[in-house]
């Protein structure tokens, strides 16, 4: 069989309400960019909703769209790795499928990889729908992490972009297990252009992204790309033990001076100081040797239950 020139790689979590209206509007811009040498890969992460069955519907009408299912819910990043792994074309686009990543843009993509970029990112101008709370979360959460990072990652980038063959394979030699898709892009270097883009909102369903989802996201960004929390820790364990010593030394020339008033609330106040310090401390210790654990136990990072046209 003949490499397809260009893949679609696209993750999905119960995403049925979407996929047929993604599908029309997908095909004709593939169809045109590749002149028909392409794959679309659907690749669903444990959906309970009939996803795949549709995905399957989907390759009766054109054997060009294939599918993996997974034996369950493995999550986002890991679900755009195994799409990454079974792509074959020349060019690689990964995108989400709930219309929010529009099919249009991938031309402009293409255009900029003409110039030259092996890899070519998108920026969110902007997204409809979404909450004041998420805009303002998402923008702050940039700014700590590129200051606790030593690799700049752009803010409102988006797992939505188009890859040579070189970089894929790049991307794929890396074997972190938690992996923060974003980061290590911005990682690998290679020439790469950024295009920005609006956002829709939602054709259909609901965001899988919970709070809790997007704050273990944020928490891999974090921990993946900085060890600053380590040292942060060390300071603020510091910074608590000088404040510490000087508040004994105080207590003391207070009781040679017979000032010392009996109470609690000093005590009270210097064993929160304390052990919400070590708590802290600990807390963030506790984070890496997490990431450490699971690098060790080097399991499979998921298993596919069905495949489609692969």
């Amino acid at each position: 069989m003949t490499q397809p020139q260009l893949s679609i790689v696209l993750p999905l979590f119960n995403e049925v309400e979407n996929l047929n209206a993604l599908y029309e509007v997908l095909k004709p811009v593939v169809d045109d960019l590749s002149n028909g040498s392409y794959e679309i890969l659907f690749v669903d992460d444990g959906s309970r909703d009939g996803s795949f069955d549709l995905v399957k519907a989907l390759h009766l009408k054109n054997s060009k769209v294939k599918g993996i299912s997974f034996a369950r819910n493995f999550g986002h990043q890991t679900a755009l790795l195994a799409g990454l792994q079974q792509a074959k074309g020349d060019l690689v686009v990964t995108m989400d499928a709930d219309l929010q990543h529009p099919p249009e843009v991938i031309k402009v993509l293409y255009q900029k990889y003409q110039e030259g970029f092996d890899i070519v990112n998108t920026r969110r101008l902007d997204v409809e729908g979404v909450s004041w709370f998420k805009k303002v979360s998402s923008k702050y959460y940039y700014i700590f992490l590129n200051y606790l990072s030593d690799i700049p990652i752009e803010p409102a980038a988006a797992d939505f972009r188009l890859m040579n063959r070189k970089a894929v394979e790049a991307y794929l030699s890396l074997p972190e297990r938690s992996r923060f898709t974003r980061g290590l892009i911005s990682w690998m270097g290679f020439r790469q252009a950024i295009v920005d883009y609006k956002a829709h909102a939602r054709f259909a369903g609901q965001s899988k992204y919970s709070l809790i989802k997007m704050l273990r996201f944020g928490l891999d960004g974090i921990v993946s790309f900085s060890s600053r929390p380590l040292r942060l820790s060390f300071y603020v364990g510091l910074i608590a033990f000088i404040l510490g010593a000087i508040y004994a030394a105080f207590a003391i020339i207070q009781f040679f001076q017979g000032k010392n008033v009996p109470g609690w609330t000093s005590i009270q106040v210097t064993l929160l100081i304390i052990g919400g310090t070590l708590l802290l401390s600990m807390g963030i210790i506790g984070e890496y040797v997490a990431r450490i654990f699971n690098e060790v136990k080097r399991r499979p990072h998921y298993f596919i239950k069905e495949t489609i046209g692969q």
